[in-house]
């Protein structure tokens, strides 16, 4: 059983910065995606940004230049530093972890919540 516990939401205001933390625990195959997605109300859920195990990175391109994944393989560990935040990221924000090992294999967190707002 793999499970992922997200931390680090909240509200921030426009221009504000927030930093979010997830750690993954259970059987994880070592060469794996984690990353962050967000969900707003009455959209669908998209991709923010995700790392590899070997560091390759990938941004959604509203985010770009403004958000930094990294993450921590000896911790099973992924960040998400938000910078410059806007309204518009307002979102449910969910970790992810996945890899193929025969078949596909994915798992998510609990979401956490980031309000933009003033």
């Amino acid at each position: 059983q793999v499970q992922l516990v997200e931390s680090g939401g909240g509200l921030v205001q426009p221009g504000g910065s927030l930093r979010l933390s997830c750690g993954a625990s259970g059987n994880i195959f070592r060469v794996n995606e984690m990353g962050w997605y967000r969900q707003a109300p009455g959209k669908q859920r998209e991709l923010v940004a995700a790392i590899t195990s070997s560091g390759s990175t990938n941004y959604g391109d509203s985010v770009k230049g403004r958000f930094t994944i990294s993450r921590d393989n000896a911790k099973k560990s992924v960040y998400l530093q938000m910078n410059s935040l806007k309204p518009e990221d307002t979102a449910v924000y969910y970790c992810n972890i996945r890899w193929l090992l025969g078949v596909r294999y994915d798992y998510w967190g609990q979401g956490t919540q980031v309000t933009v707002s003033s």
